[in-house]
């Protein structure tokens, strides 16, 4: 098994006037699975060319293992890439498809036969190595792409949003596959897509880009709980985080998150960590997840949170509420038996623990702007 690092060090790439990528920095460890997500056009596929040796580096260096890897023509990387359309060669049956890149560098047909085979068995995909790409489904086309990848044993395999092309069923079954193979193969991936959830359900660690700009690099889990800004607190989450203008206010001790239509106090946690941004303008950040019914026994008249509802989308699990507060739309996630008048208003709480603060000037979050004072003085 080969392990190697990627790192990329200012890495740029400009189009003439255009710059696709502005001087990214990232280190993908030995063995991670890397994700890179973000919206279209926001430079994660040109990264992921760079990489591979498909697009030149406008500026900046890129290490795969304990070289440079600028000028070295993408044959001689040790990558391999899984594409978006699978790219199989439809002549060629799935066994001559896996072992096309074998043969060309001319390793003995006993290696290439063990290969395919070791690899067809650990696909599922042994008995279909005499059919041509026509007669096999997307999935299973899929499997022949990622199997001519994995017979390479590459140092690093990159994927290009390899599951766009299937169905939703198929893309939950493939995702399944893909972390139990990373999980087998232990292999460096970086992988491209622009679909939140599978960067959250594949990624050892996720990247956020915007613009060609790096926003945020971490765990999923802490992406989601810890965004430090408004447009990864927004990317991430399915419905999306809803946001609100707001001023911190503070009443003796008590710090608020005063709106057009609501006062929320903040925990004394999160009001000892801002209290010096108190009279700062701000972006209230609420999960739909984070509200529930108002109840007469949860006290605190400051924490109502009245909207009127508009649409109501039962999903079986859950339903979504769509309302507005006091001229701007608020989704909210509730349980199924709970009855939600149309166009009447609904009284919520909101879980304060959870509260996202972000300024409103430069939208980035309370908490990470009040961590990196000491840093900054």
């Amino acid at each position: 098994m080969k392990l190697a690092k990627v790192i990329l060090k200012s890495v740029g790439k400009r189009f003439g006037d255009f710059t696709a990528v502005h001087s990214l920095d990232l280190e993908i460890e030995e063995g991670q699975f890397m994700v890179l997500v973000g919206p279209s056009g926001c430079g994660k596929t040109t990264l992921l060319r760079m990489v591979a040796g498909l697009e030149e580096v406008s500026s900046g260096e890129i290490w795969i293992g304990d070289r440079i890897v600028n000028d070295v023509p993408p044959k001689d990387r040790d990558i391999a890439m899984v594409f978006q359309n699978y790219a199989l060669y439809p002549h060629m049956d799935v066994y001559n498809n896996m072992a096309f890149g074998l043969k060309l560098r001319h390793f003995p047909k006993s290696e290439i036969n063990e290969r395919v085979e070791r690899v067809g068995q650990l696909l599922g995909i042994t008995n279909k190595l005499k059919n041509k790409p026509k007669a096999l489904s997307g999935g299973q086309r899929q499997r022949v792409a990622l199997g001519r990848a994995i017979v390479r044993d590459p140092q690093v395999f990159l994927f290009d949003e390899p599951l766009s092309n299937l169905d939703a069923k198929l893309r939950v079954r493939m995702r399944a596959e893909l972390q139990a193979l990373h999980r087998q193969l232990a292999t460096t991936t970086i992988y491209v897509t622009h679909d939140q959830v599978e960067a959250m359900t594949l990624g050892q660690r996720v990247a956020v880009m915007k613009d060609g700009v790096l926003q945020q690099v971490d765990q999923p889990q802490r992406l989601y709980e810890h965004p430090q800004n408004v447009f990864v607190a927004g990317f991430l989450g399915s419905p999306a985080m809803n946001f609100l203008n707001a001023r911190l206010v503070s009443t003796g001790s008590d710090i608020y998150a005063e709106g057009e239509a609501f006062k929320l106090m903040l925990t004394k946690e999160k009001a000892a960590r801002l209290s010096d941004h108190v009279g700062r303008e701000v972006i209230v950040g609420i999960r739909p997840e984070d509200f529930k019914p108002r109840q007469a026994s949860d006290g605190q008249e400051s924490n109502a949170f009245p909207i009127r509802v508009r649409v109501v989308e039962p999903l079986g699990p859950e339903q979504i509420i769509y309302g507005d507060l006091a001229g701007s739309e608020v989704v909210v996630k509730l349980e199924p038996n709970l009855q939600v008048p149309i166009d009447q208003e609904l009284v919520l709480s909101v879980n304060t623990r959870k509260l996202h603060l972000f300024d409103r000037e430069s939208e980035r979050s309370l908490e990470a702007l009040a961590a990196a004072q000491p840093a900054e003085a």
